[in-house]
């Protein structure tokens, strides 16, 4: 675990987390005097499933990340929707703060320094209890070092697919290791349970019986439960594609995690990145209550054997009320993304900027009185072909909704009347007040 160099971060009651005994410690400084409020820094797993614990025992939690946002594996729409989870759990939040000092006392000289507060890259102070380092991880990787093997662009121990380093007489595995990335084809550290667990079985085989089967390429599939809310992620984000370079397209939809009418369905968002040429699936994201892991999985696995999205959209998937609809969210993401490549509904990106764009808003005048988007025309789509002379067709348009599917409906009847260039804002004004709140017009 990376502990940062700063004043006081060696105090009895500042904590890292890897393992069990790392646990114990943190449970004894509960048990042992009472913590009222602790500081967790870092809003990645570790550090939010700290945090939802730490709630669990009546402790106030402050959440601290260097980041601009919570989940930085998710892209910043859907890693949003988890901070709005926190926020609404009484999480208090400080992103886009880097953590420069911990302040410290002592009884006497006898007694171990105990953390007090911890001081904030912009200005900030927050008394703590306690706090609970989970900044990240960086691979241990000294002993392969001093033994001479080879160490990868990443940092971490450069492994063949049997998990041999340079030295075929030394194996290893797990978060040391850098494995090959079954999207981008080439090594990458992926520190993860599921794929070290492999590695590890992979590695005794072969060390054993000279024979194992390949390790099967990585795409961080993982998952986690903050509160009422599970988010979960395959391959790669939209942010890591344009970053790397990679051409990608984006849909979100929103779907229950079963049928409507069957009692205690679970809305999800799911998005579902892939290739604007062939449609090859590139990575996933969801968030939401039952039922994402399935979906996640399920594109983790058409994935990992090349699928595109008109694989997806044809996949045999279980079907009954109480488990799915008919038409399960991994089919209705995969539709949409393949109407977005046929042409038929051509998505607009949900952080895009809309500026100099036509904007119709279809949503009823109740939906447009609680949040809008500044200059958009409203027209419920209903009337939307009765009213087509308030538009104009020469101009770039963009159609809304509240997630999506009535957009669809108002870009495909736009389309059909003559506008030449006609997008549908994907996953609608309930993810767009994800992707850009600070443009939100909110109603009384």
């Amino acid at each position: 675990p990376i502990t940062p160099p700063i004043p006081g971060v060696d105090a009895g009651n500042v904590f890292a987390l890897r393992n069990l005994e790392d646990m114990d410690r943190i449970a004894a400084c509960i048990a042992e005097r009472p913590v009222r409020r602790a500081v967790v820094v870092g809003a990645g797993f570790i550090g939010l499933e700290m945090v939802e614990q730490l709630d669990a025992r009546n402790i106030e939690v402050a959440l601290v990340e260097l980041a601009p946002q919570v989940l930085g594996p998710l892209d910043a729409e859907m890693a949003h929707l988890i901070q709005a989870e926190l926020e609404a759990r009484g999480i208090e939040i400080h992103l886009a703060a880097a953590l420069e000092a911990v302040d410290v006392e002592s009884a006497n000289e006898s007694t171990p320094e105990r953390a007090t507060a911890v001081r904030l890259s912009d200005g900030q102070v927050i008394e703590t209890d306690m706090v609970v380092l989970g900044i990240g991880v960086r691979p241990n990787t000294g002993l392969a070092i001093a033994a001479g093997l080879e160490i990868g662009e990443g940092g971490g121990i450069a492994v063949n697919e049997f998990m041999q380093t340079s030295d075929p007489a030394i194996y290893a595995a797990g978060d040391a290791v850098e494995y090959m990335h079954g999207v981008l084809g080439k090594p990458m550290r992926v520190a993860l349970g599921g794929p070290a667990n492999r590695a590890g079985r992979i590695a005794g085989q072969h060390a054993a019986a000279d024979s194992a089967p390949a390790m099967r390429p990585v795409l961080g599939t993982s998952i986690v439960r903050v509160f009422g809310k599970t988010a979960a992620m395959t391959g790669l984000s939209t942010r890591l594609a344009r970053k790397l370079g990679i051409p990608c397209r984006a849909v979100i939809i929103t779907a229950g995690d079963h049928a409507g009418y069957y009692p205690g369905a679970e809305a999800m968002q799911l998005k579902l990145i892939y290739d604007p040429d062939g449609g090859k699936i590139l990575g996933a994201q969801a968030v939401g209550g039952a039922g994402v892991d399935k979906r996640i999985d399920v594109i983790a696995t058409a994935i990992s054997f090349g699928g595109t999205v008109r694989d997806l959209a044809g996949v045999d998937l279980s079907y009954a009320p109480p488990f799915s609809s008919a038409k399960d969210p991994v089919h209705m993401a995969a539709f949409a993304a393949s109407n977005d490549l046929d042409g038929l509904s051509p998505m607009m990106d949900i952080d895009a900027n809309l500026e100099g764009a036509q904007i119709v808003d279809v949503r009823t005048e109740d939906e447009v009185a609680r949040f809008a988007l500044p200059g958009a025309i409203h027209i419920v789509v209903e009337e939307l072909r009765e009213r087509l002379g308030e538009l104009d067709p020469d101009r770039p348009t963009v159609t809304v909704c509240h997630s999506g599917l009535r957009a669809h409906v108002a870009a495909r009847i736009l389309m059909q009347h003559g506008f030449g260039n006609v997008r549908n804002l994907t996953g609608g004004m309930l993810m767009r007040q994800h992707a850009r709140p600070d443009e939100i017009v909110w109603g009384e």
